[in-house]
Formats: C-alpha cells, structure tokens, sequence
C-alpha cells in the first residue's frame, strides 16, 4: 500500500506519538535509529518509508517485513509531514515503548547510576545518556519534570543508548531516595557551594549522581537529602558548565577509577 494523503490514519497515529500523545509509543527516523531500535527487539507497531529507498534503508525495511511490521510506502510530500527532521533520511519507525522495572533500573549490586532532575532540553538529555552508556552507568532515573527521555529528538541525540539503557522515567524524588537507602547506594549532587572536588570522591563505592536543571541545577530539597555534595573546579570567570558536560566529566572520573 501507498500512503499519498498526509491525514492518512496511519500517518495521523504517527504525527499522535511523533508529540508525545501516544505515551506506549516511540517515534523512531532515521537509518541509524532505526537498526539501533531492531536491534533491542522491542515490539513494532508501523512503518513508513519514502519512494526509492537506499540500500541501508532496503535492508531495515527487508528485516521490518521479517517480523511482520506493516510498512507503508509513503509519498514525500505526505512523509514530510510526519518527519521530525529538516532533512528526513526516509524511514521511520513506531515502536512500543520501552518498560523497565525499577530493580531492574536500581539493582542491589548497583554501582553507578544517574538521575536527571527537571534537565529540560532533549539535546541534553539524550547526550547525558550517550555519555552514561559510554561511561558504564548502570541505570537512569529521570524525576518528575525531566524532559522525555524517548522523545524523538532526545532519541537522536543519544544515538542507540536509549534502547540499551534500563531507563525509568517520571519518578518522584522521594522513591528514588527512599530506593537508594534500602540498597545503600549513596547519593550525590554537584554544588558550587561545597569544598569536595568529584575527583577526590571514592567513585568505588555505589553511588547516584543527581544531574539538575540547566538553568538552576539541582532542586534545593533534593540537593539537601543527597549524602555527598560535590564540585567541579572552574578557571575563572567561567561559573558553571553546561549538564552535559558536566556529566562527561563526572562520569568517565568514576569510570576511571574503577578501572584501577
């Protein structure tokens, strides 16, 4: 079948999940996504993909139609519509979303996890992800507040980490201390307000690192129940780093030091 008409009900449902309205759906584009997301074999709903397609995309449709995925060829001009990207690359993907259960997120052998406090932008979010992958984070608790961390432009930006990662989102701060507590994970934030630089910390011990809000870092009731505060030494006059980085640096110190 050939979709032409951009209110076709397919692509509707798609542009529903493409905002957000669709919450047990993800919306998938782009060839690298998209094999990352067969990848983790999570469950296909639909697909679509514009005229002429190139050998890689031909090869993610080939394996769509291997596990029974409806796929839609799909005009420009209605494929247009639907896309979250300026340039589309001519595929895209709905997929269910995926559903962690939180020991699983927090386990009791836990060593490093992260959680994301109110970080609003999803170019953030999905590097901070990315980087957690990369610096062998166990887990990510997104707080209630956070951007979505399977929101498509969040997906792009994580690159394939977000369908590896045991991932639990919209949780409430006092669930996640009270978890961290029972299984004797210490909790850490960064402040300038403290004298502890991160590279000073015993990263061997299990630990949650709290990363805040871009503009006014972590909440002060949350950054109060941490157990460990700690900063990151700046050259002046360069008062703050933006979350991303700041997690890059944190992260891969931890990865460091348990390497030794």
């Amino acid at each position: 079948m050939i979709i032409s008409s951009p209110v076709n009900p397919q692509l509707k449902f798609a542009r529903r999940v493409r905002e957000g309205k669709e919450p047990a759906s993800i919306f998938v584009e782009g060839e690298r996504l998209c094999e990352e997301c067969l990848k983790s074999n999570l469950p296909l709903t639909v697909a679509f993909h514009t005229p002429d397609p190139t050998p890689r995309t031909t090869a993610v449709i080939e394996e769509l139609w291997r596990r029974q995925c409806h796929v839609y060829e799909t005009v420009p001009e209605a494929f247009a519509v639907v896309s979250d990207t300026v340039n589309p690359q001519g595929i895209i993907l709905i997929a269910a979303r995926p559903n962690w259960e939180i020991e699983t997120v927090i386990p009791p052998q836990a060593n490093l996890l992260i959680a994301l406090d109110a970080v609003q932008d999803p170019g953030n979010a999905g590097t901070i992800l990315r980087t957690a992958e990369a610096a062998g984070v166990q887990g990510v608790i997104a707080l209630k507040g956070t951007v979505d961390c399977f929101a498509p432009k969040t997906l792009r930006s994580a690159m394939g980490a977000a369908f590896r990662l045991p991932i639990l989102t919209d949780v409430e701060p006092e669930e996640l201390l009270d978890r961290c507590q029972a299984a004797k994970i210490t909790v850490a934030a960064t402040t300038a307000r403290t004298s502890l630089v991160y590279s000073d910390y015993d990263w061997q011990q299990p630990t949650l690192v709290i990363l805040g809000n871009e503009a006014q870092g972590v909440r002060a009731d949350l950054l109060d129940a941490c157990d460990v505060k700690m900063r990151i030494p700046l050259a002046a006059p360069v008062e703050s780093l933006n979350v991303a980085a700041a997690a890059a640096a944190i992260l891969f110190e931890a990865a460091r030091q348990r390497r030794q």
